[in-house]
């Protein structure tokens, strides 16, 4: 019979009480051997055992600690898809749930990497289908073999993980609030100073990206593209169309060609576009306004794209959208023409910026200050609000914790990927721009590769000229 007392083996009010001896035994019987044995390493295995070595070399003698993290509870007793850490990824190319890696110092020197993973579940005991979160309810997890193959390290069972961090002594350093037990188990043996000081380090890591990393991001911009197009697909040019049929068709086009999307899409028509952070997407879209579609499709190795878009939504641009629009697209320009490796990060949202003081300035926006003064004020900030970029990769906002004197304040390198996205965004009841201006927000964004020679726009197959968008969209509804 089953244990009363395990949630993971019984429901409340479920409509079996118990289990028989002769059901028991028949699940034990029957199965034949599905191990898979000839299994290649994964594209990225050789990319992975880069990485990690380097994570070596900056910590000789530590034991390391990178959980992939625990399902969370959505509601009751479902939960959220799962997405492992970003840099448990990066370092295993896994997406396993309460997976972790560990590298574990050798005495002469170097880490012994080993992902600790839960192995396929077991028949004997029959946890493969009485616990609701055995194989048979969750789908076929690997072996330990099969993910040695896979990822071409070590692997052993997870449940035998906190008794050997329990034993573990000298130096130990954690990527910490992705696994609770792992937390609690080493609770008395690190300090939060050295594992904020291995956070940094692991995000600062990211900040340039491999060819494996630059391919999947180029893969995961032009399905986004794809996507973008399945939107416009949809407007309507004598109709309203939801917001949320907006967000579902793209969606479509992430499920299909990626994991998922890579954050919760903004699909902001009409005046919500000036929410930079509108993701409700309860409104409509109607003919004669502006939809702000700001997407990312995440690829099925968590590499996202983050792109933006806005389109007039019968194909034509009013002069008032217009005027914004090309004020936003020629700062747009500036800034990306500043990307280049050696330049400093800040160039480019300077020069994007600075491009939209000297429209506002010309709108007399700013009274009678010139636009050098209304620059060093920050006064164009009313109607900015943002920065003009951030890095992505494995996450939107990539390498957050990096240190700000190597990110905002360093320098640009080959390989870095970032996005250029400026915008102007005149609220309903701002009393201080035309009228005519009132309820526009516009935003127009790029993924932005750095080269040895200056840079690539990954997301270049999407116009961003007015007469070039106006064209695109025709094309696209025939």
């Amino acid at each position: 019979m089953t244990d009363e007392t395990d949630e993971n083996k019984t429901r409340k009010n479920g409509l079996y009480g118990g289990v028989s001896t002769e059901l028991t035994e028949n699940m034990r019987q029957g199965w034949a051997d599905t191990e898979r044995r000839d299994l290649q390493p994964i594209a990225q295995a050789p990319h992975t055992a880069r990485r990690r070595a380097a994570l070596s070399a900056q910590f000789p003698g530590e034991l390391l600690v990178i959980p992939a993290g625990n399902p969370k509870v959505r509601s009751n007793d479902t939960d959220y898809p799962f997405r492992p850490s970003s840099d448990y990824v990066y370092l295993t190319g896994d997406q396993s749930q309460d997976a972790v890696l560990v590298l574990e110092p050798g005495e002469s020197g170097g880490h012994q990497a080993v992902a600790y993973v839960l192995p396929r579940s077991d028949r004997e005991s029959g946890e493969f289908w009485l616990d609701y979160h055995g194989e048979l309810w969750d789908g076929r997890r690997n072996s330990l073999s099969e993910n040695e193959r896979l990822l071409g390290l070590p692997c052993r069972d997870v449940r035998t993980l906190t008794g050997r961090l329990a034993e573990a002594r000298g130096p130990i350093r954690l990527l910490r609030g992705y696994d609770a037990a792992v937390d609690a188990t080493l609770s008395d043996k690190v300090t939060a100073e050295r594992d904020i000081e291995f956070r940094i380090a692991l995000s600062e890591m990211r900040l340039v990206k491999d060819e494996f990393e630059i391919a999947d991001l180029r893969h995961a911009v032009q399905a986004t593209a794809r996507g973008f197009e399945d939107v416009v697909g949809i407007l309507g040019t004598d109709r309203p169309t939801l917001e949320r049929a907006i967000e579902g068709t793209f969606w479509m086009r992430a499920r299909i060609e990626g994991n998922d999307v890579g954050y919760a899409s903004v699909c902001a028509a009409g005046p919500h576009a000036t929410t930079l952070h509108w993701v409700r997407n309860d409104g409509e879209a109607r003919p004669g306004d502006l939809l702000l579609l700001d997407a990312g499709v995440e690829s099925r190795n968590l590499y996202t794209a983050d792109v933006t878009r806005t389109l007039p939504v019968d194909g034509r641009f009013t002069p008032a959208q217009r005027k914004v629009y090309d004020a936003v697209y020629a700062a747009q320009s500036a800034g990306i023409a500043a990307v280049k490796p050696g330049a400093k990060y800040r160039d480019f949202h300077h020069a994007a910026q600075r491009v939209l003081t000297e429209h506002l300035a010309s709108w007399g926006l700013f009274g009678s200050r010139s636009v050098d003064e209304a620059y060093e004020l920050g006064l164009f900030r009313r109607w900015t609000l943002a920065g003009t970029g951030h890095m992505i990769g494995l996450d939107v906002h990539d390498c957050a914790k990096a240190r700000t004197e190597l990110y905002v304040e360093g320098t640009l390198a080959a390989g870095m990927v970032l996005t250029v996205e400026p915008g102007l965004y005149f609220q309903s009841d701002d009393l201080t721009v035309p009228e005519e201006f009132r309820g526009i927000g516009i935003r127009i964004e790029d993924d932005i590769l750095v080269t040895e020679d200056g840079n690539e726009n990954l997301s270049a197959d999407l116009p961003r000229a007015a007469d070039e968008v106006e064209a695109w969209m025709a094309r696209l509804r025939g």
